[in-house]
């Protein structure tokens, strides 16, 4: 989706929720005007269990108790959306502080540091300090998450296509600043039925999941649409929360592909202009 033209003379102008409006030149050739830009905000997210601090992300500042609940879900801190309580959002100077309350039980399996941990809006494993962890538990798919929709499951290839158009026109933040991704959750037809934005894809596909697990949404009627490449950390995300089919606009990795595979996911790639590739499981999608 190409962005708009958020360039304007300073003024008094609208600044849509989760932008900042700064001084800035635009050049071209030897011409230069001054005025401003619609840029991304993006904060330090600061999140607590039980009153013990566990990571430091960055993100937009929207969203944020879906953020908080789709975090906690695809690290595996809770099992079950039930097992979060209560999320507080503090907005204080130095950023954004979000108090989770949890189930006694579910601290057992929360690895906590005494230092907070910095998580980028890049690539990364959270909480991952070794290579033999990686191999030994976060390559494989978590036996108490709800399973992928049954292979029976049919979706129609236009489908994917239809919900990609629609995650696209409605990007808002994007369409503002040029600097986010989406994550969409349609139903089988293609109809787009919810959609969060975010300047880290991760972060984007976290809020989808805390959206879906705050409404009930089940994860058998539909499937995701991101506006990203397919890497291991989305597939892992989508596979944790059930989702059947994950359709990217971009490519995805080698190591994703492997993932989607042994996690009975469909994943999709390069879904855009009418066309797409199949990568794993393709006996959910009608050519």
């Amino acid at each position: 989706m190409k962005a708009a033209e958020p360039f304007l003379a300073m003024g008094g102008h609208e600044v849509p929720e989760g932008t900042r409006r700064l001084a800035a030149i635009r050049c071209a050739g030897e011409a230069a005007d001054e005025g401003s830009e619609l840029v991304a905000d993006e904060v330090p997210v600061a999140l607590s269990y039980n009153g013990v601090t566990h990571a430091v992300m960055l993100a937009s500042p929207l969203d944020l108790e879906d953020f908080a609940l789709g975090f906690t879900l695809g690290e595996r801190i809770v099992r079950k959306a039930r097992d979060v309580y209560d999320i507080e959002v503090e907005h204080t100077p130095r950023g954004i502080a979000i108090a989770l309350r949890i189930a006694s039980g579910a601290l057992a399996r929360l690895k906590v540091t005494r230092s907070a941990r910095l998580g980028k809006t890049g690539c990364g494993l959270c909480g991952v300090d070794s290579l033999e962890y990686f191999e030994q538990d976060a390559c494989l798919p978590d036996p108490c998450a709800p399973q992928p929709a049954c292979s029976t499951q049919r979706i129609e290839a236009a489908a994917l296509h239809r919900a990609m158009v629609e995650l696209a026109a409605r990007q808002q933040l994007h369409g503002a600043t040029g600097a986010a991704h989406a994550a969409g959750w349609a139903g089988l037809d293609g109809a787009l039925l919810c959609m969060r934005e975010d300047v880290g894809r991760h972060n984007a596909l976290d809020k989808l999941v805390g959206a879906l697990a705050r409404s009930g949404t089940a994860p058998d009627g539909g499937f995701a649409v991101v506006t990203s490449r397919a890497s291991f950390e989305m597939v892992q995300k989508a596979a944790r929360a059930g989702f059947g089919l994950l359709a990217a606009i971009s490519a995805p990795t080698a190591l994703a592909v492997r993932m989607a595979e042994g996690a009975g996911l469909t994943l999709a790639g390069f879904v855009r202009g009418g066309r797409h590739v199949v990568y794993s499981h393709p006996q959910r999608l009608l050519a």
